[in-house]
């Protein structure tokens, strides 16, 4: 058992003790964070004079072998060590001989731990605004290619006021560009450096924070050394984000469940993102979705186990904080599959306009504007809703829509209507009249298109410049 400890102790620890405190089996992808923290650190001590020249050349020549080594496949990270950072310590020292124990001079593996994980989201963290990136441009194209294309929109799951198939993916457009949003400004918290805290006291050694922080691509080194230690709001942060991206993921996977429903038949899902049953031949799943809508929960969890692990803890350092990995691998590597796999079945996802269009012009979804219309002959609105309801009403008894009402049938409720009732609520009307900011009106749909634009290419100017 490699152990980076055991001066102190004068007998081994049971086996199942050590495998109960071992790391290795889940941090060690962390080992390029982990090595490239180790010659930046390395590099520093060799300026402040606390390791010479040679020692540190010889130090970092070995760390990037065994990164090298790792990365090919012909060095495996095995059980035998109690986590990455002895491991990558006994290979070292094994490798350049002594020189190798003078690789943790100045650090704690509480700074090392705290720097690795904070090195290794911050690439997650751009891999996932990336996809969201990616998305992102599949909507805006979508929106493009659909400016005109009608549909119902729904309250309570019910037809209300007719809208834009553009306007209605442009809504999960501005969700995921705050998603965008959201990881942009944790990035900024999350960029200080740990390295050079110690165990929670810093260091009788001289080193220079500040230079190590620059050489990891960090704004500035962390402020308060107990804090360095024991901070997990990073990963609480990052945990709560990507609990919102699949809230909206989830949101967008039922919708398109409903689409995709013979009662619906808005969409047709490519067959190389559905599945089919085994007992009825007749059966084309959206199991992508379905299976992004149950992985929601997955991800929430994630964020619940850290808030719960941080609740009690006292500062500075405590054993918990291990537990801070395994569900955060889990819930980055679930929202990095779901955003893949989601983006490349809505690329492929077939709309059925025609259908769309068809469902819009039933569900007196144009009552709205009949009643505006009388707004505009001086009818008072209240009066004008009571007027288009008994018409509603009677429209439902003869199972025909508005638009099938004759001018008399509408003239017996109320007198102010005329022969222009039918353009005020047909349904190219309805929609392209709707032109007030953020409406699904032709117009205002290209001006949400423009700024989204816009916003999306600053993210990707502020992610570019940390890359």
């Amino acid at each position: 058992m490699a152990q980076l400890w055991g001066g102190r102790f004068t007998k081994e620890t049971e086996d199942k003790v050590y495998q109960f405190n071992a790391s290795i089996g889940f941090d060690a992808r962390l080992v390029k964070a982990d090595i490239n923290g180790s010659i930046a650190h390395v590099t520093m001590l060799a300026r402040q004079q606390i390791l010479t020249d040679g020692e540190a050349e010889l130090i970092c020549e070995g760390l990037r072998g065994i990164l090298k080594d790792v990365l090919e496949g012909k060095l495996e990270i095995t059980s035998e060590y109690e986590d990455i950072h002895s491991f990558v310590e006994a290979v070292l020292t094994e490798r350049i001989g002594q020189a190798g124990k003078k690789l943790h001079t100045g650090r704690s593996r509480n700074d090392q731990v705290a720097l690795d994980m904070k090195m290794y989201l911050r690439d997650e963290v751009r891999a996932i605004d990336s996809a969201l990136g990616t998305l992102i441009q599949t909507l805006m194209k979508l929106c493009e290619e659909n400016l005109d294309t009608c549909m119902p929109g729904f309250t309570h799951l019910q037809k209300a006021q007719p809208v834009t198939l553009a306007h209605h993916l442009g809504a999960y457009t501005e969700m995921f560009l705050r998603d965008r949003s959201r990881l942009d400004d944790l990035y900024r918290r999350m960029n200080t450096c740990p390295l050079g805290a110690g165990a929670l006291a810093g260091t009788t050694y001289p080193l220079d924070r500040e230079l190590t922080a620059k050489l990891l691509g960090f704004d500035r080194p962390t402020r308060n050394s107990m804090d360095s230690v024991s901070d997990r709001d990073h990963v609480i942060e990052l945990l709560s984000a990507l609990s919102v991206v699949m809230a909206h993921l989830s949101r967008f996977s039922e919708e398109i469940i409903l689409w995709n429903s013979n009662e619906y038949r808005f969409v047709e899902i490519d067959d190389a993102y559905s599945t089919g049953s085994s007992i009825m031949p007749q059966k084309k799943n959206p199991d992508i979705a379905e299976l992004v809508r149950g992985k929601t929960g997955r991800v929430y969890g994630a964020l619940m186990q850290m808030l719960t692990t941080v609740k009690g803890l006292p500062l500075a350092y405590n054993k918990d904080f291990q537990e801070d990995k395994e569900f955060t691998f889990d819930a980055v590597d679930t929202v990095k599959d779901c955003l893949e796999l989601f983006e490349g079945m809505i690329r492929t996802m077939r709309f059925n306009r025609k259908v769309m269009e068809r469902s819009a012009q039933s569900g007196f979804i144009n009552a709205t504007d009949a009643a505006d219309y009388l707004v505009r002959k001086g009818v008072p609105f209240r009066d004008a809703h009571s007027v288009i309801g008994r018409l509603v009403l009677k429209c439902i008894e003869m199972n025909i829509s508005l638009d099938e009402l004759s001018l008399e049938q509408y003239r017996e409720e109320c007198g102010a209507f005329d022969e222009d009732i039918y353009d005020a609520i047909s349904l190219r009307t309805c929609v392209e009249k709707r032109n007030t900011e953020g409406a699904p009106g032709p117009e205002q749909v290209r001006k949400m298109l423009r700024l989204q634009r816009e916003e999306a290419a600053l993210l990707d100017a502020h992610f570019k410049d940390r890359s």
